[in-house]
């Protein structure tokens, strides 16, 4: 079976911050890291090159594919800033048309500004999230 690409690495999260090229993306990862930390109680880890992840569980599928994930996380992309969740149908609309200005497909939200978006509604979707992937998958 093939080994997962995206796996807890022993990088630093500062300095992959540190070397985004644009001053607000910079600055606002710097935020999301703190929010995130913040309401997660976790600290935060580099989750393969380029993901910034908060707790970890470990999945296992019915094809037999498991592996190692983070709980919470985001990467500053180029384009976005990217915040990974799941969350269950009935809550997940809801919450993104109260969220603000953003982009979102099934996993991932993209935001361009967090001075665009609600934080406290952003803080709701990463805690129902964690809560429904915890629910999935719970630790043994």
């Amino acid at each position: 079976m093939a080994k997962n690409k995206t796996a807890e690495t022993q990088n630093s999260v500062t300095d992959f911050i540190n070397a985004v090229e644009n001053d607000s993306k910079r600055n606002d990862a710097f935020e999301l890291l703190k929010i995130m930390q913040e309401i997660t109680g976790f600290e935060p880890k580099m989750w393969g090159p380029s993901i910034i992840g908060f707790g970890s569980y470990h999945y296992k599928y019915e094809s037999g594919h498991e592996g190692d994930a983070p709980l919470a996380g985001f990467s500053p992309r180029k384009t976005a800033l990217t915040v990974y969740f799941y969350l269950p149908e009935k809550k997940r609309e809801a919450l993104l048309s109260q969220l603000g200005k953003h982009t979102s497909s099934k996993a991932c939200i993209y935001i361009k500004k967090l001075a665009d978006i609600n934080i406290e509604i952003l803080k709701e979707i990463v805690l129902l999230s964690i809560a429904h992937t915890q629910k999935l998958y719970p630790s043994k």
